[in-house]
């Protein structure tokens, strides 16, 4: 089992260093395909010298006696230090210390962290944390280098069995010797403690023994005899470091193109107190922002192993995609790696496994009820898809949470799992004094179960009392609108508003698209009455929604309730961000643009709450307390319920972005009952959720004649697709024409153009056919229009 255990340590060690040997493995780059390879190093010299003295009492000053109690901690660190290092003072040597030294607030302890200078550089290992409370130092390390100080900017030469990187090689072979030496003690008995994890292991050691010690460090020719000139350490860095042999070789065969592109930008401090020559560099290969580089000191433990020795290096902060290194590369020739740190947990996989619990429940209207008025509560799983929310709806990274920021986590990177309505799609909270803030605001905590079950029986009350009523009722309120919003997150991202199209997420699982920008959805907002709203910035920053109360009755009713008005919302952010692209918020500011923003929120909620028997609806009826709800018509097949078509828009008070997408809305419904008919009618327009390997089944969702790109078989499910589709296939600032046009083309691209005609006559039904024109087109939806009923040529025989 020893030997086990030290093979463990040393592989984890050494798995990445590749470059010193060419694989045949796959290229990230082969075939279009991403094939994301975690790896991490971490390894290191040893300090024989450094000590923790653990209790006041097992610290030996020369001097130094505790202090007042109103002393500032700084300064009882500074005698502190001064005291340990009396005996070792140089013109050479001095510290300083570091701006994130704190005092815990819980325990009122000031922990002071030192940092040692050497010839006006860092030494990048030689630290000093000291502990204090009331005047008196209660615990120390200390690794200060003790030794003799060079003259500056020299490195001696250190035999190659000193380097860390070597003396893990070494360790290895032996290692792998001892794993393969017979354990047959005699011909009778056999020696058990051999576990087969550690004859599992051998191949993959043997691997990286091969690999990982070929070469300790980059051939002649790669290195140079410059102090100053750090990028050869830094590509002898980089090829060691990066999980993909096509870029490790690339560095190889083109060391000096990659040497001349890195782009050096010396950082000047104008406060005294910073160290050394330091710089930023861009264009470093593999690495996903620009490279912090300072030359350093570290420390290497001299022949006898009882001390250390300086050495001179370049410190390389290096962000890569899934991993954050801190190392130190020799700063002469060869350019050994003397140390390095990986920030990023090996811990943390890109796309998590859900959670091991049940899930979340809530007592809610459950998808498909529209408002209290359609059906009774009940209690619903947290059914959320894999491959939309992989990590559930109540998880995120800490380094993507907001409510993390300022606190200091010793890996950022796992994931925080809540028991609020807080999650990495949706932040759901009450805002009754309507303000931008919103992390302390307050939400329901589920408690270990993630039981959001709360009562919800508004009475009626006077009007006076009807605001304090409905506040009675916030956690069922937000646990609602956490609910729907995340089913909308969901299935949107089924249908493509994914994270590199601009859609809404804290974290974005290493799919691409700017992250950091999950929907803040306020619940009961105080800032107004009677609304709701969304705001779209571009990709990578907050959706930010706010639901209101409706007056319109009592006691008042709740918009968070209303199914349709939430998704209506939140199809703001789906066609703003899928409209000239997620970078680009500018393009539904207007006229016919903006009224389709509209259009489209109302058209999705309605198609959402639909079922296989026809109906008509309305839009906002409940909460308005209106038959008719907010829209002039319900929307409808009869042209007795609702006449709307293309030229209505050039009627009084249809300038308003909301008129004309009511419009858009019915013109869209009557075309997806065309559909329908042709089709059939999906009772869920949710698709079969992937399988563990990934892949999707066709159920009885998607069509299984077609190869490529997955096609939804019914009329209600392939309307819905090909609206979003044509999202991202339409203009910045799209007309009638333009949208229209564009979800024509989206039929075709995904089904070869088999409802070219029917779409066609669906458009034309309401008057928006080939033969549709406008005149005197102003920005704001002003102009004539005509209607066009007429369908191409090509669809008039059919």
């Amino acid at each position: 089992m020893r030997y086990f255990f030290t093979a463990s340590l040393v592989v984890a060690s050494l798995a990445g260093h590749v470059y010193g040997h060419r694989q045949a493995a796959q290229s990230p780059y082969d075939e279009g395909r991403v094939v994301r390879q975690r790896k991490s190093l971490g390894f290191g010299p040893d300090h024989p010298h450094a000590v923790f003295r653990a209790s006041p009492y097992q610290i030996q000053t020369n001097g130094f006696t505790p202090m007042d109690a109103s002393m500032d901690p700084l300064e009882v660190a500074r005698l502190f230090v001064d005291d340990v290092l009396m005996n070792k003072k140089s013109s050479s040597s001095s510290y300083k210390i570091r701006s994130d030294s704190y005092t815990d607030k819980n325990t009122g302890v000031t922990h002071v962290y030192v940092r040692q200078l050497i010839n006006g550089l860092e030494v990048a290992d030689g630290d000093m944390n000291i502990n204090i409370k009331d005047g008196m130092v209660l615990s120390y390390g200390n690794s200060f280098f003790a030794g003799a100080i060079p003259e500056p900017f020299t490195n001696p030469t250190v035999n190659a069995a000193r380097i860390p990187l070597q003396k893990s090689c070494d360790q290895l072979h032996q290692t792998l010797h001892s794993l393969r030496r017979p354990n047959v003690v005699d011909s009778e008995q056999v020696v058990m403690g051999q576990s087969p994890a550690s004859e599992a292991n051998v191949p993959l050691m043997q691997h990286f023994a091969e690999t990982s010690c070929a070469l300790a460090s980059l051939p002649e020719g790669f290195t140079s005899d410059d102090i100053a000139d750090f990028r050869p350490a830094l590509l002898a860095f980089m090829a060691n470091a990066t999980p993909k042999p096509a870029v490790a070789d690339d560095i190889m065969d083109n060391f000096d193109s990659h040497r001349d592109a890195m782009e050096v930008t010396p950082i000047h401090h104008f406060a005294s107190g910073e160290a050394g020559l330091e710089f930023v560099v861009d264009n470093v290969p593999d690495a996903v922002n620009p490279v912090k580089a300072k030359l350093a000191y570290t420390q290497i433990p001299n022949e006898a192993g009882d001390s250390t020795e300086l050495h001179l290096v370049w410190k390389f902060e290096v962000e890569m995609e899934d991993n954050w290194y801190e190392t130190a590369v020799s700063a002469s020739a060869p350019h050994d790696i003397i140390s390095v740190v990986d920030w990023a947990s090996d811990a943390y996989a890109p796309i998590p496994k859900p959670p091991a619990s049940s899930g979340a429940s809530y007592n809610v209207f459950k998808w498909g009820i529209n408002d209290p008025e359609c059906g009774e509560r009940s209690v619903e799983k947290e059914n959320f898809d894999l491959h939309a929310s992989p990590a559930g709806w109540h998880s995120m990274p800490y380094a993507n949470d907001p409510s993390m920021k300022g606190v200091r986590l010793v890996n950022k990177r796992d994931f925080r799992n809540t028991t609020t309505t807080w999650g990495n799609n949706v932040f759901a909270q009450e805002n009754w004094e309507g303000q931008n803030s919103y992390v302390d605001n307050y939400r329901p905590d589920g408690g270990v179960a993630k039981a959001f079950n709360y009562e919800y029986d508004p009475q009626e009350t006077e009007k006076v009392d009807a605001l304090d009523e409905a506040k009675k009722y916030i956690n069922t309120t937000v646990a609602q609108l956490f609910y729907t919003s995340n089913l909308v997150h969901d299935l949107y991202y089924r249908y493509g508003f994914d994270e590199v199209s601009g859609n809404f997420q804290q974290h974005n699982f290493g799919r691409g698209g700017a992250e950091n920008d999950g929907v803040i959805a306020n619940a009961q907002d105080g800032s107004g009455f009677n609304n709701a709203n969304f705001m779209t910035p571009p990709d990578g920053q907050n959706g930010r929604m706010r639901m209101y109360l409706w007056n319109t009755a009592i006691p008042y009713r709740d918009g968070d309730l209303e199914a349709g008005i939430v998704i209506h919302e939140l199809s703001h952010g789906l066609s703003t961000r899928l409209t000239g692209g997620p970078a680009n918020s500018g393009c539904l500011g207007w006229g016919e643009s903006g009224g389709m923003g509209e259009g489209w929120g109302d058209f999705l909620a309605t198609t959402i709450r639909s079922n296989s028997t026809y109906s008509d609806y309305a839009m906002g009826a409940w909460a308005a307390n209106r038959p008719n709800g907010i829209r002039n018509f319900p929307y409808s097949l009869d042209e007795d319920v609702n006449p709307s078509t293309y030229k209505t828009l050039d009627k009084p008070g249809y300038w308003g972005v909301h008129a004309i997408g009511e419009v858009w809305a019915e013109i869209l419904w009557v075309v997806s009952q065309g559909l329908i008919e042709k089709h059939g009618f999906s009772d869920t327009l949710f698709p079969p959720k992937p399988l563990a390997d990934g892949t999707v089944p066709h159920g009885d969702f998607y069509r299984t004649d077609k190869k490529g790109a997955l096609v939804p078989k019914h009329g209600n499910s392939l309307m819905v697709q090909l609206v979003l589709n044509g999202m991202k296939l339409q203009t910045c600032r799209p007309s009638f024409f333009d949208a229209r046009d564009a979800i024509i083309q989206a039929d075709q691209v995904l089904t070869g153009g088999e409802n070219f005609c029917l779409l066609w006559t669906g458009f034309a039904a309401r008057g928006l056919g080939v033969d549709a024109e406008v005149i005197n087109k102003t920005p704001w939806g002003g102009g004539i229009r005509t209607n066009g009923f007429t369908s191409p040529s090509a669809c008039v025989d059919k």
